[in-house]
């Protein structure tokens, strides 16, 4: 099939929130950078006032494909993605089959590169079927031509600490990395939300930050016992941030991520009884929200991870206790990231792209993406109208889900377009067409 990259001139866009500045992208790569390039025949895209950023990485989504088409597809979730500013993400392997084998991480793998929206990168389960008994094809999934790196039982955790060190020692031989969701299942057994004064006031039972922060103190020694690598799934306490600071001081190999539901949001409103806002882990306190913010901007927490969770509206139109847990996010998240870190001064653009695209590329072993926006480089651009103001209308994005938290919020920025790997996937903040041209890399770096 014959690519469709063609030749643009991206002229006038500030590259990181700096000064403006021409991209040329010609077959799929920064040809050249400067200002007052000549068009020649690319097709312009005026950018004064635009921001140009890498696109984003997004290191822990749910695409829910295979299994669970009900709620989301490949295709539905990458053209979310896409329309979100993202040009990878890691798509998580709680589907159905699970991606314990080399077969399943494959197949989403193949579909992603069918779409052709953005690169779709498989994370592979830790353990068989996700129940925590015995590890997963973990060599054959890294070695398959999804070149898996990321490996999770995320919806789950792994609670078993000799399973847990030895998946973080398999992964070493091919420097993969765990990626843990972080939660003591004693400790949250019949859990509806966080623990706390909200949760005495509704009489739902509570979900302890010390659930959260046991298995992180745990599982960082672990790694440290290893030399290994370790990524904590969606931080959301004050106590995990310090868990996570402590273990970097001491040079411990981890990283961890905060969702930006976690960045805004608190416990407060649960007090609606609205499903929407439940969520694993649980929305917490404004101290906490603080102090993820504070993370984020000091480097304790390296990125965002959306954990884009969209279910079908029978599962979260109903009573509380029997809704299920998760949030929307791939298409609000760079406003909601910008809305509290970049609005209130603890962010510039050029801290913003190190945390949605550079250091998630790296964690993930993504060589092609999260790459300066510098001549030579593959052409995986956003542009971005930081003045833009939108109103979240679940109704109208492309990912089947509606569970967003952010229905009816104003947020400011907007995507208004997205290059994949040289291809307008999005322009004037719309869908354009999908990548048609030789597919992703294969394989991992």
């Amino acid at each position: 099939m014959a690519a469709n990259t063609g030749t643009y001139l991206i002229r006038g866009a500030s590259v990181l929130g700096g000064a403006p500045a021409d991209l040329l992208i010609r077959d799929g790569v920064i040809a050249e950078t400067g200002t007052g390039l000549a068009a020649g025949d690319a097709t312009v895209i005026e950018a004064a006032g635009l921001v140009a950023l890498p696109g984003m990485v997004d290191i822990h989504t749910h695409l829910r494909e295979p299994g669970r088409e009900d709620a989301e597809t490949v295709e539905t979730g990458t053209r979310a993605a896409a329309l979100g500013g993202y040009t990878a993400v890691h798509a998580m392997a709680n589907s159905n089959p699970v991606a314990d084998t080399a077969g399943v991480v494959e197949q989403v793998h193949s579909l992603g590169k069918a779409a052709g929206w953005v690169d779709v990168r498989p994370v592979g389960a830790v353990t068989v079927g996700l129940a925590g008994k015995q590890l997963a094809e973990l060599g054959a999934m890294a070695d398959s031509r999804a070149g898996v790196r990321v490996f999770s039982d995320d919806g789950i955790c792994v609670h078993d600490p000799v399973l847990m060190r030895r998946a973080l020692e398999y992964v070493k031989a091919f420097d993969g990395v765990v990626a843990q969701h972080a939660q003591e299942p004693r400790l949250t057994e019949g859990a509806q939300m966080n623990e706390g004064e909200v949760s005495s006031v509704l009489g739902l039972a509570g979900w302890p930050a010390v659930a959260e922060e046991s298995i992180i103190a745990r599982d960082v020694l672990l790694a440290q016992h290893v030399g290994s690598r370790l990524h904590v799934c969606h931080v959301s306490t004050a106590g995990s941030v310090e868990i996570i600071r402590w273990a970097k001081e001491r040079g411990i190999n981890v990283t961890a991520e905060v969702t930006p539901h976690h960045l805004l949001l608190t416990d407060d409103l649960v007090r609606s009884y609205d499903p929407v806002f439940k969520v694993n882990p649980p929305l917490r306190t404004d101290a906490d929200v603080q102090a993820l913010r504070a993370a984020l901007a000091d480097g304790t927490i390296d990125v965002i991870g959306t954990d884009h969770a969209p279910h079908p509206s029978e599962h979260k139109e109903c009573e509380w206790a029997q809704a299920a847990m998760g949030m929307t996010g791939l298409e609000t998240a760079l406003s909601v990231v910008q809305e509290t870190m970049i609005e209130t001064g603890l962010f510039t653009w050029a801290d913003f792209a190190r945390v949605t695209s550079t250091v998630p590329a790296v964690i993930g072993r993504v060589t092609d993406q999260g790459r300066p926006l510098e001549a030579g480089e593959p052409a995986n651009v956003v542009l971005v109208d930081p003045a833009a103001r939108w109103t979240v209308d679940p109704s109208a994005m492309a990912t089947m889900g509606r569970n967003s938290p952010f229905k009816g919020l104003e947020l400011p920025g907007k995507v208004v377009a997205t290059f994949f790997k040289g291809h307008p996937t999005v322009l004037n903040g719309a869908l354009n067409t999908p990548y048609r041209g030789a597919g992703t890399t294969e394989g991992a770096a």
